[in-house]
């Protein structure tokens, strides 16, 4: 079973962002692909669209735009969409061909993007949000999980109904304390009645350990205790009313204005790719499973399965999948301002100009 380090490392991503120069370079061991390489564009140039027929559809024989996607994490089933478009052709029908780059630790993905080494990438709102303060030329498009998947686990058998109950019960709680959701929960219940380790990325202390609990991503870390014997319950941070999206579709401003028709093919097959995926991940997953031998094909089948309802919503049924919202934003934004994550709550309808 996959231990999940990813979600050590995805709750590293912002702090990256405060670590590394926002323009950095990128790391020295670039992103790697799936073997299925394009060749490069210029570095901070937007590839030349393709021939466009009716209905900004590409022009028959036209040829592919090749296109750059930097992941956040190693393939598995919260990239499953994208994986699907490809394999499905969604890509390819809307004139694309879609270099999908795995990313790993370090990766500055939200760098990459807003200084044109990819096209689009993958991020959270809340690291958009303090890219954008700090003068990054990225945009939002489309929100895969419109329900965070971070939560807190803890043990059946410890009888908590919430995370309040976690934290007011003693124990030790492993946890990143400087990211945005964990100073949320500081905030309102205070930490002072468990004992604060930092979090490993994988669960041997928590199976090892009846009083242990422990941050997770409540499509992985549950998983993995349970397959261990452990009785994991885990419980929604965003349930306690901090839920960014996360999984965020984002692309640098400039492409945006240079070939708005480019984007919005890349979020039509994108969709279009998340659909197939919600419907039957078999595919895909056997795509991204090669690519990620930490999981196994049960766990690719259970994880997919454990994220549907985070990804369709009845807002996903009413609107589309990916639908981002102005007030989730502006939400978002005010509570980064009132942890001290953001000096103020920046121009939302400027954020949101492509998404719309």
């Amino acid at each position: 079973m996959h231990s999940r380090d990813s979600r050590r490392l995805v709750l590293q991503r912002l702090a990256s962002l405060i670590a590394v120069p926002l323009f950095a370079p990128a790391c020295s061991r670039s992103p790697e692909g799936d073997g299925r390489s394009s060749a490069p564009s210029p570095q901070g140039s937007a590839p030349a669209a393709p021939a466009q027929g009716a209905q900004g559809a590409p022009a028959q024989g036209a040829p592919a735009a090749k296109v750059k996607l930097a992941l956040n994490w190693v393939p598995e089933p919260e990239f499953g969409g994208f994986y699907a478009a490809r394999e499905t052709g969604a890509f390819a029908k809307e004139g694309l061909e879609v270099e999908i780059l795995g990313g790993g630790a370090g990766v500055p993905v939200v760098q990459m993007v807003a200084g044109g080494q990819v096209d689009f990438g993958l991020s959270g709102a809340d690291e958009v949000l303090t890219a954008r303060a700090r003068g990054a030329d990225v945009l939002p498009l489309f929100a895969v999980f419109q329900t965070s998947p971070q939560a807190i686990m803890t043990h059946e058998s410890r009888g908590a109904k919430g995370i309040a109950d976690i934290l007011a019960s003693g124990g030790t709680l492993a946890i990143e304390p400087g990211l945005p959701y964990a100073a949320y929960l500081k905030k309102k219940y205070g930490f002072n009645k468990v004992k604060v380790v930092p979090y490993d990325g994988g669960v041997a202390r928590f199976v090892a350990d009846k009083d242990f609990s422990q941050q997770c991503f409540i499509t992985a870390e549950p998983i993995a205790a349970k397959r261990k014997g452990s009785d994991p319950a885990a419980f929604l941070v965003a349930s306690e009313g901090f839920n960014p999206y996360v999984v965020v579709v984002i692309t640098r401003a400039a492409l945006w204005k240079e070939n708005p028709e480019r984007v919005r093919a890349f979020i039509r097959a994108t969709r279009e790719g998340w659909r197939t995926y919600l419907h039957d991940p078999k595919r895909a997953n056997e795509v991204m499973a090669p690519l990620n031998t930490a999981m196994d094909a049960e766990t690719f089948v259970a994880a997919a399965e454990a994220q549907r309802p985070l990804i369709e919503t009845p807002e996903t049924q009413e609107k589309g999948l990916g639908v981002m919202t102005r007030e989730r934003w502006e939400t978002l934004a005010k509570q980064l301002v009132d942890l001290g994550v953001l000096e103020k709550v920046p121009p939302i309808d400027d954020l949101l100009v492509a998404a719309r």
